[in-house]
Parts: C-alpha cells; sequence; structure tokens
C-alpha cells in the first residue's frame, strides 16, 4: 500500500474524547486503500504513538515541559490563545516542532493531506512533498496580516491539489490568494452512526417539553448568546452540549433569561448521537466574529440532520449551502435572536411541519456520508501519487 501522511492540529487525544473527530473519520477511511500516518501535537494525558482502528498516530511533543502543551486542546489553538494569552508564547515552539518533524516525515511517504493552512499548511509549504492542502474554516478567513498572508500564499501555490469545506470559503481562497481549481469536499459524518435510530424518549427528562439542543465551542463565532436570549420566547428545554472561554458569562445570560437551560459540558460522539436524535430542534446561531473567524460547513450540523433533526441557523459560512429554508429547517438572520425565536416556534408547534422536515434532514446529508467523502479525496490522492495534475 502507498504511504500517505495527515497532519492536523485537531484530532482526539484517545478513543472517547470529546475532541471532533473529523479528521479521524476521514483518517479512518483512508486505512481501506493506504498505510496511513497522522501527525498531530501532543497532548498531556495522550500517548506519543497508538494504533487507532488502522491508523498509525504519531503525536510531536512542542514545548520541553510537557505539562505545558496546552496550546491545542481542548478546542483550537486560536480560542485556546483568546482565553489565556500567555499559550501564545507556545506558538513558534509548535511551528518548530512541526517543522522538525515535516522534515523527517516527508521522505517517508508517497502523499501528504495538511488540514488547516495554520499551521500546517504554511510549514508544508516549506518543503517539497506533494500534498492536499485542505482550509476548514477560520484558517481561511481570519488571521490575514501581510506576514501570515505570505506564508499562506506560498502555501496555496506549492499545494497539488485545493479543497475546502464549503463554497463559502472557496470564494475566500479564490479572492484573497488567487487560489486555482479549488474542489469543495466537504466533511461528513457516518450514516450507519448518526441515525434517528438513536433516538431516546426521554432522554434530557423534559417529561412533556420540547428540546432544542446546540452543539458547538463556546466562542464568539458559535452564537450561543442568540439562542439563550431567544430562549425568553420560547417555552422549551434548550441544552448547551460544549465548553470554552464563554462558557461563564453565558451561563449569567442563561440565569438572567430565567428560562429552562442546561449546560451540561463536551460530550463524545456516542453520546452526541443519542442526543441528535432525541432532540427536537437543532440550532446552530453561528455569527461572524470581529476577528473575520467564521464557520466553514460545521461537522455537528451534517451529523444533526443525519439523526433526523430539523435545523434552526443563520446563512454564515458553509451553513446555507445544506440548510435550505423551509424544507429541513429554517434559515435566521445573524445576530438577531427574535427572528431566531419566531422560527423555533413555528417548529415546535406545528409536528407535522417537524416531521416532514426531519425526514428532509436525514435525506439531505445522505451526501455527506463519509464513505463517499473518503472516495473523492482518494481520487485526488492517486492523481498526486501518480504525478498527475490535479
Amino acid at each position: 500500500m502507498k504511504k500517505i501522511l495527515v497532519t492536523a492540529s485537531t484530532f482526539p487525544r484517545y478513543m472517547q474524547d470529546t475532541e471532533p473527530r473529523f479528521i479521524y473519520d476521514l483518517c479512518k477511511e483512508y486505512t481501506k486503500y493506504y498505510d496511513v500516518t497522522v501527525l498531530v501535537p501532543a497532548a498531556p494525558g495522550a500517548l506519543d504513538y497508538e494504533e487507532m482502528e488502522g491508523m498509525h498516530v504519531v503525536r510531536y511533543h512542542y514545548f520541553p515541559i510537557h505539562k505545558w502543551e496546552t496550546l491545542c486542546y481542548p478546542g483550537a489553538i486560536v480560542p485556546r490563545i483568546k482565553e489565556k494569552k500567555i499559550r501564545g508564547f507556545l506558538v513558534p515552539f509548535l511551528f518548530l516542532a512541526l517543522y522538525r518533524n515535516l522534515k523527517k516525515w516527508n521522505r517517508k511517504v508517497d502523499a501528504i493531506h495538511a488540514n488547516w493552512l495554520i499551521p500546517q499548511g504554511i510549514i508544508q509549504g516549506i518543503f517539497g512533498a506533494p500534498y492536499i492542502l485542505t482550509g476548514l474554516g477560520g484558517d481561511v478567513t481570519s488571521l490575514n496580516g501581510s506576514f501570515i498572508r505570505k506564508l499562506k500564499k506560498n502555501a496555496v501555490d506549492k499545494a497539488k491539489s485545493i479543497t475546502v469545506v464549503s463554497e463559502d470559503l472557496k470564494k475566500s481562497l479564490e479572492k484573497n490568494y488567487q487560489a486555482q481549481n479549488v474542489q469543495v469536499i466537504p466533511m461528513g459524518c457516518s450514516l450507519e452512526k448518526f441515525s434517528p435510530a438513536n433516538k431516546i424518549e426521554n432522554f434530557f427528562s423534559q417529561k412533556d417539553k420540547k428540546v432544542i439542543l446546540f452543539v458547538g465551542r463556546l466562542v464568539e463565532k458559535k452564537g450561543a448568546r442568540y439562542i439563550i436570549e431567544a430562549m425568553r420566547k420560547v417555552e422549551a428545554k434548550l441544552i448547551i452540549v460544549g465548553d470554552g472561554p464563554e462558557r461563564q458569562q453565558l451561563e449569567q445570560l442563561a440565569k438572567e433569561t430565567k428560562a429552562d437551560i442546561e449546560f451540561v459540558g463536551p460530550k463524545n460522539k456516542q453520546e452526541l448521537a443519542k442526543m441528535y436524535a432525541s432532540c427536537d430542534v437543532f440550532c446552530i446561531p453561528s455569527v461572524v466574529a470581529k476577528d473575520g473567524d467564521k464557520e466553514g460547513l460545521p461537522v455537528a450540523l451534517i451529523e444533526a440532520m443525519a439523526s433526523g433533526a430539523p435545523v434552526v441557523g443563520t446563512h454564515v459560512g458553509g451553513i446555507g449551502e445544506i440548510l435550505a429554508d423551509g424544507e429541513n429547517g429554517y434559515v435566521v438572520r445573524e445576530k438577531d435572536s427574535e427572528d431566531l425565536a419566531d422560527k423555533l416556534n413555528q417548529i415546535l408547534k406545528n409536528d407535522d411541519l417537524r416531521n416532514q422536515m426531519k425526514k428532509n434532514a436525514r435525506r439531505k446529508a445522505e451526501k455527506y456520508d463519509f464513505i463517499k467523502i473518503g472516495l473523492r479525496y482518494k481520487a485526488i490522492l492517486d492523481n498526486i501519487i501518480e504525478g498527475k495534475n490535479v
């Protein structure tokens, strides 16, 4: 089997981790066709090396005091720095460690898949090995100062193939970096694992109440404050899954609304599969952050729809590319809690509408099955390995 290397900065630290698994799931598909090594940052409590369902996972250390390697987990690099600015001190160490590891691995593999333009893409751009470059959201739309822009442009120019998870990100790369032949390949989910069949009655101990579910990092771009504010006019139970730097202020806001709102912290995929299928509506009120950061195409949205949940969300990033207004949910205005409350009430109070939207949501999610996503990436990698232009 041909050898490929996948680089990323978000990856499960252990099997039941609550960290996003979309890179893991893609790599699992890759193992059907290639000898796969995954290179990701180390984290306290995680193994330096392990075999995970057929893939070789290598976690590189980037700081001499390993317990201080907290730049990437839990969550993502930029929110981690916003939470504690001293973590910014770790950034050059991470870049240097990634450079050293890539210098070694570039000679050992046939092709590389670099996920995120920063830091994986810009470091990969230094080397000559053939690679796919994938943009996933804020790595494309934010951190575009002149110096970083030059490094990102170099990564884009040297990539054999470029993919992004939404049309919105494609337009951004083409406009700001003159990227050519960008392909849109969204991250997906397993339609077997995420299914309406996972529904459990009264899973949230809600009794006769309807349940609204929010899943995401508690950071500005996820817009959690707007669903909390909307709950002043919605008679339902809101479950907020996730953690992040805004949690304390959001909990205070929730108390002020005097609505039925419960923060349950982060959950792993097995837990989420039951939650998505057991809720009545999934809410994704994302916004464009002050620094330009915004969604790519959130995997949580695809997982919720695969589980048969109707969706109420904004048109930010790639959300509108899968959320069809009036069909599998409703699109609402960004930062508009009144509109959010109105659309939530329409779905919650109409059983026939809600049930039809559930069916439409599952049907829409079928095109995002990871089996199909894996095959699309396989076609690109095979061409790269064979030396063809992609």
